[in-house]
């Protein structure tokens, strides 16, 4: 089998990380998600934590901008913030674990790190509101009060992450080869789409 490369990125609630799971599954290759952070912190040193903290400051792009801008005292043009530190790390490795073969990465703005590459299908998922909220509430097990917070801010946040540090619009359907709407299909459904599409475009 050629090498394939499959990226999700999925709206919050609309079961995209589920997908990606199920999908790695069928496909019988690695599945990557938040677990990234976990394997840069051990291998770069860095702390989990404060890498995830990181990505909450990203529901305020303005807040965002400035930590990222004062991160720590260092100054001049060979300085990066240790925000920007934990971007580049996260790139590097997502394109060393591409290189090593095929693959399913949920998240992390995979889709433009690998933009370039040939064998790599860049997929969006999104589905209704109401879906949404019935998803996070039933089989999330939020409370209707988190989920309701969950669909008000998580999106935002991967949004502004995602417009900082590639200069694009999350969801906007240009920046992907396949979308779909989950509302009307089950999650096996969207897994069975997605290889239908790897196996039109491999003709």
């Amino acid at each position: 089998m050629k090498k394939q490369i499959i990226t999700i990125s999925r709206e919050f609630g609309s079961g995209g990380h589920l997908v990606g799971k199920v999908l790695a599954e069928k496909m019988d290759v690695p599945y990557y998600d938040k677990s990234i952070l976990d394997r840069i912190a051990e291998e770069k040193g860095y702390s989990v934590e404060m890498m995830e903290e990181d990505e909450k400051r990203a529901k305020n792009s303005f807040l965002y901008s400035l930590t990222t801008a004062f991160g720590s005292a260092g100054t001049g043009p060979d300085y990066i913030s240790i925000n920007e530190k934990f971007f580049l790390a996260q790139f590097d490795y997502i394109r060393r674990i591409a290189k090593e073969g095929s693959c399913v990465i949920v998240g992390r703005c995979a889709d433009y790190v690998l933009r370039e590459m040939p064998f790599v299908t860049n997929v969006f998922i999104y589905a209704d509101k109401q879906q949404k909220f019935k998803r996070i509430v039933n089989e999330y097990g939020l409370s209707r009060e988190d989920a309701e917070k969950g669909l008000r801010d998580v999106d935002k946040a991967r949004a502004n992450y995602y417009k900082y540090h590639t200069g694009q619009e999350w969801g906007k359907p240009e920046n992907y080869h396949l979308c779909i709407n989950s509302s009307n299909i089950s999650l096996g459904g969207c897994t069975e789409l997605i290889m239908k599409y790897q196996e039109i475009k491999a003709k």
